[in-house]
């Protein structure tokens, strides 16, 4: 059964003290703190580059910045751990598989048996699975069969994915799969209150929003670098239009190119940046040789590259929440994308950025091409987005996490079932993945 009482409006984290010897890593006296064991599963994790990895990132370094104890099931990765490597002894490493078309990216294994080894060694107080995979699975059943809390996060629209690969007819059976993983939890974790409000509607049960924060002394309008720019051809005067993000289908990037076309058509002193690395890079480039493409970029170079803009284009249809637009509103970048996820929750159109109607790409084309005739309509608003967005720090984000995680130790413990009212679908897919564990 769940625990609908998982949420409350108090976040306060109770006292004592309670951390696996075996496990004690660098961490801060916090004398109203209770330190807990918190396992984070995830198919993907730094140094992997991508939405869901930057948060857990940020995530376990607050976590042990708080004096909890924090470890992490996650597939090996190839580069960073080597054959035979030596890791973090916080880590569980697993076998993974390439995910098609992703860039590097891979999905975990079921891994049943390993995470009850590790567990039986140092038993965490709650689980955190980040990802919904065949790892995420094996994980959550394994939880429930050892009586450990489980809360999930929705970081992805998988479901959405499908039509931007070629399986669209899928869409319903993912994300009834997806219904079924979540309701299994004590609760799942949105970052946005529309994301909440739409899995609520699909028949997600006990769903809370966690926000996202932003490094706000990385990214600045301090980085603002002229060497840049006129590596780029333009000169102060000049309008630099940014996208930053995975070069792929679901990411809606043609349209990002017809908006920079319209705002060229309004004006020649418009130049367009691609920031990333991804599946349509090539052709991209190929197609579009008017276009800037500086590949993918980290830490301060990224930082520079995004302080170094104006105006950042994000036509996305698919996000969970869309971290970059933090990033680009930290910069002191006006951001145009629509109205939905970060952007409806940080935008104030016309004074932080432009929104424009969900979905609706002839309003997106319109509104960029309005911001080429004006341009000086653009400082005031890069300044406010600045003001606005420097205030979402990632401790407050922590701390709200920590104290989800908290309540959910004290929940009651789930009974080890498959599903209310299970289906032969749900049947089959529980034989498909406990099958490999």
């Amino acid at each position: 059964m769940r625990n609908d009482s998982f949420v409350h409006d108090s976040l306060r984290v109770p006292t004592g003290l309670n951390q696996p010897a075996a496990l004690v890593l660098t961490t801060v006296d916090h004398p109203t703190l209770r330190s807990r064991h918190i396992c984070i599963v995830s198919e993907t994790y730094p140094p992997e580059i991508n939405g869901v990895a930057l948060t857990l990132s940020h995530l376990v370094k607050g976590l042990r910045a708080r004096g909890h104890v924090v470890s992490v099931v996650r597939p090996r990765q190839r580069r960073a751990d080597g054959a035979n490597g030596s890791h973090d002894a916080a880590m569980t490493l697993v076998r993974g598989l390439p995910l098609p078309g992703g860039a590097n990216l891979q999905f975990g294994l079921p891994a049943g048996r390993a995470v009850r080894r590790a567990w039986a060694r140092h038993r965490p107080d709650v689980v955190y699975v980040a990802t919904e995979g065949p790892l995420g699975w094996s994980a959550l059943s394994s939880a429930r069969r050892l009586g450990i809390p489980v809360v999930s996060g929705f970081h992805t629209n998988f479901h959405s994915y499908s039509q931007h690969y070629r399986v669209g007819w899928l869409r319903h059976l993912i994300f009834r799969y997806l219904r079924g993983f979540h309701n299994r939890t004590h609760g799942t974790l949105v970052p946005s209150v529309d994301q909440r409000d739409r899995l609520r509607t699909l028949g997600v049960h006990n769903v809370s929003v966690l926000g996202r924060g932003v490094d706000s002394h990385r990214f600045t309008p301090d980085r603002r670098c002229a060497d840049l720019r006129s590596q780029w051809g333009v000169t102060e005067n000049d309008l630099v239009v940014l996208y930053v993000g995975r070069l792929a289908p679901e990411k809606n990037l043609p349209l990002a190119i017809a908006a920079y076309h319209a705002m060229r058509r309004e004006s020649d002193a418009v130049k367009c940046v691609i920031v990333g690395d991804g599946p349509l890079r090539a052709s991209l480039q190929a197609a579009h040789p008017d276009l800037i493409f500086c590949g993918l970029q980290t830490g301060e170079p990224l930082a520079t590259h995004y302080a170094s803009a104006d105006l950042f284009l994000f036509p996305s249809e698919t996000e969970t929440f869309g971290n970059v637009t933090l990033e680009a509103m930290a910069s002191g970048l006006v951001v145009l994308a629509y109205d939905y996820a970060a952007a409806r929750t940080h935008i104030r159109h016309g004074e932080t950025g432009i929104l424009v109607p969900y979905g609706d790409a002839r309003a997106f084309i319109d509104s960029a091409a309005r911001l080429a005739r004006e341009p000086r309509v653009l400082l005031q608003m890069r300044q406010q987005a600045r003001a606005h967005i420097a205030a979402f720090d990632w401790s407050v984000i922590v701390e709200q996490f920590a104290g989800l995680l908290t309540e959910a130790c004290g929940a009651p413990r789930a009974a080890p079932q498959l599903f209310e009212n299970p289906s032969r679908f749900d049947h089959e897919i529980h034989k498909i993945m406990e099958g490999r564990m």
